[in-house]
């Protein structure tokens, strides 16, 4: 055999032993023995035998690593359940009486076969008083509040029995919409039974007056416009009179002139003499003298001046009003409604239904102070509000606490106290349950606040990036 293919196929060996050695780790781990897999019929034991049999033999039975690696064990997902809604023993409606004067109805049932003692409250509007209360109702001022008022009444309702309450205020603006939305607490006064809210328009409200737009040759950018033609037209018609009045006369079609006005002209007599024949005519043709060119005239410099400035000034006043009216029509007390934001923000008084995103909003009361909580652990009161949230969307909203906030008169503002917020529903977290589709809740929110004034508005909103409501409460 040559020598060169000795070589060959020693390096060949040595190619292939190197293969072998490199998938040797990679091969799977070999299969338990059949025997082992299989005891032997001597080997089987009875059940009894099996659950006494030490740790030993459990380890043993233990099926060996393929080297595949195991699928985890399935784990059953596990999701908050949607608050669940109960049928409150006391249940409220609120109607707006057709009087000239703001004035409500109000009825309270218990639909349960036990009697219910209840504490009713009717929250008016700033300004507003009440002129006449029925049912024992009393009218006050909460403690913590300086402009807010309302109407209270302790009441004992008999089993399945209905209240009818009824109010009448005074002090609003006429014509003027007023909303007092009404709750039914506890004996506790913090935990809302039902509230409900009407707002009173007034039997002939007068409709607002609309504004009509000036007429066109008011507006300032008409204005502008006509005034900066009227400096171009006027400009354009004395230049064109300059330029006519410097021309002159016009001259003949020839640059020689005829007869006696050769002399004048500074043309030489011919043969002949002076407007003789031979003036008419030579044997040889006289070229013609050719016609002076004419200067072409320019507009003066003051003309094109002025022009230029009525032009500039016009463009720029159009611009500037433009502006003004653009920055004049912008609110900045409203918050982005495009880009991160979703939806758009509402800004409405107490009691008004407010919707956002996924939920609608209704802040029915808010109260600070008083002894219907307990002082905060941080030295600050507490400040309780009696909110209802309702689902809007198909399918369940969670929300959280730290979103909602309470401004301050200062600009300030505070979250949700989520503790306190816990035990004034009776230690249930209301935010770790999600609210059902097309469901409604009424709960009580609280916030620490520091300081002697209460808060002024309030923000809820569903998400991070949701716009949200704010509620005036002041």
């Amino acid at each position: 055999m040559p020598a060169s293919r000795r070589h060959h196929r020693t390096l060949a060996v040595f190619v292939n032993c190197l293969g072998v050695m490199a998938a040797v780790p990679a091969l799977p781990l070999t299969a338990p023995r059949a025997e082992a897999a299989t005891p032997p019929p001597a080997a089987q034991a009875t059940p009894a035998a099996q659950a006494a049999a030490p740790p030993a033999v459990a380890a043993r039975a233990t099926p060996i690593p393929t080297g595949m690696p195991a699928a985890p064990p399935a784990m059953p997902t596990t999701k908050p359940a949607p608050i669940q809604l109960t049928t409150p023993p006391v249940t409220v409606a609120v109607a707006a009486a057709g009087t000239p004067a703001p004035g409500y109805r109000i009825q309270v049932r218990n639909a349960g076969p036990t009697p219910v003692e209840t504490t009713v409250r009717q929250e008016l509007p700033a300004g507003s008083r009440a002129t006449a209360v029925t049912g024992g109702g009393r009218a006050n001022r909460p403690i913590g509040s300086a402009t807010a008022n309302e109407v209270t009444w302790r009441l004992r309702l008999p089993a399945r029995s209905t209240t009818t309450l009824n109010t009448a205020l005074s002090g609003v603006a006429q014509g003027q919409p007023v909303t007092a939305p009404t709750c039914a607490y506890g004996t506790d006064g913090t935990r809302p039974y039902d509230c409900a809210t009407a707002t009173w328009t007034g039997p002939a409200t007068v409709p607002a007056a609309k504004v009509t737009a000036a007429p066109a040759w008011r507006r300032p950018p008409v204005l502008l416009a006509a005034l900066a033609a009227l400096l171009v037209v006027t400009g354009g018609a004395l230049w064109w009179a300059w330029r006519r009045r410097r021309s002159g006369p016009p001259q003949a079609a020839t640059g020689t002139p005829a007869g006696p006005n050769r002399l004048a002209a500074g043309v030489p007599p011919v043969a002949g003499g002076m407007g003789g024949p031979a003036d008419r005519g030579t044997v040889y043709p006289r070229p013609a003298m050719p016609a002076a060119a004419g200067r072409r005239r320019r507009p003066p410099i003051w003309a094109v001046v002025g022009v230029a400035a009525a032009v500039l000034a016009g463009v720029v006043g159009a611009a500037a009003w433009t502006a003004t009216q653009r920055v004049a029509a912008m609110d900045t007390t409203k918050q982005p409604t495009s880009g991160a934001w979703v939806g758009n923000s509402v800004t409405g008084p107490l009691g008004v239904p407010l919707r956002e995103n996924a939920f609608e909003f209704t802040v029915y009361r808010l109260a600070c102070g008083g002894g219907t909580q307990p002082a905060a652990s941080s030295g600050g009161r507490q400040c309780l509000a009696t909110v209802g949230v309702r689902n809007v969307t198909s399918g369940e909203q969670t929300w959280h606490g730290q979103l909602q906030r309470a401004y301050l008169p200062g600009g300030n503002w505070v979250a949700t106290d989520e503790s306190a917020t816990r035990v004034a529903n009776l230690g249930r977290d209301v935010f770790a349950q999600p609210v059902a589709a097309g469901s409604r809740v009424l709960l009580p929110l609280v916030f620490t606040v520091h300081g002697d004034d209460p808060p002024k508005q309030l923000e809820l909103r569903s998400g991070v990036f949701s716009a949200g409501v704010r509620v005036d409460v002041r």
